[in-house]
């Protein structure tokens, strides 16, 4: 591929890099990871509430990483409430398990952002045939790719396994028990999806520019300079 082709593909690819990065640092601060409803099943119980009755005890929630709201319906009418992940809920969720969320998210935006400067260093420097070359170029996408899939495997683990909707409901009821009645992924915890998958057209885009990949790629012996010209 002519140098100017690599240069805007390469300037392509980490444009999406960075984007991929605000993206995961907006979603991340949202409330919209999981969307749902949550039945008071006491007080359904107590009237034997169905069909068009059992909305008075149908309330909503909402919630993302750090924080949430949450429509609490006991037949009395609703209350509004806030959720608070830290330090509030740290003792009724796997607590370990949303913080490995958390890190995963962390580091996958900032492989992101080492991405998108070294598609930038690529696009216009003289990049050497190491993590600062093709294989650098692999090995950040990859790794960037591979943690914004963690975020959603975790994420998913945490709320349909450890049935995270319903430990924040009913979290401190004394004399109610809640119950999921339904529950979606938000549009935020597919920003992720969307992010993670940007550095797999990134990691196309890099073999497009005619670079192969580092484990197929036959060493080169003799290099004087120890450097190589990424742009030729």
């Amino acid at each position: 591929m002519p140098q100017g082709q690599k240069r805007v593909t390469f300037c392509g690819a980490g444009l999406l890099s960075l984007v991929s990065a605000v993206t995961a640092a907006v979603a991340l601060g949202t409330q919209f990871w999981v969307e749902g409803s949550l039945v008071c099943k006491t007080g359904a119980q107590l009237v034997n509430a169905s069909g068009t009755e059992l909305e008075k005890f149908t309330g909503g929630i909402s919630y993302g990483i750090f924080h949430g709201q949450r429509l609490r319906q006991c037949g009395l009418g609703g209350r509004s409430f806030r959720i608070t992940f830290f330090p509030t809920l740290l003792g009724a969720i796997p607590a370990s398990l949303h913080v490995s969320v958390i890190l995963f998210a962390a580091a996958f935006i900032v492989f992101a952002l080492v991405a998108a400067g070294f598609f930038m260093f690529n696009a216009f420097g003289r990049p050497y045939e190491t993590l600062h070359g093709p294989m650098g170029l692999y090995l950040w996408n990859t790794i960037a790719c591979s943690c914004g899939f963690m975020v959603m495997i975790l994420f998913t683990s945490e709320v349909k396994i450890h049935h995270l909707s319903e430990k924040i409901a009913n979290y401190k009821e004394g004399n109610f028990v809640f119950k999921t009645h339904t529950e979606m992924f938000g549009y935020s915890f597919w920003l992720v999806f969307a992010c993670a998958m940007m550095h797999c057209i990134s990691i196309l885009l890099i073999r497009l520019a005619g670079i192969q990949f580092p484990f197929s790629k036959s060493k080169n012996t003799d290099s004087v300079d120890g450097g190589a010209d990424l742009m030729y």
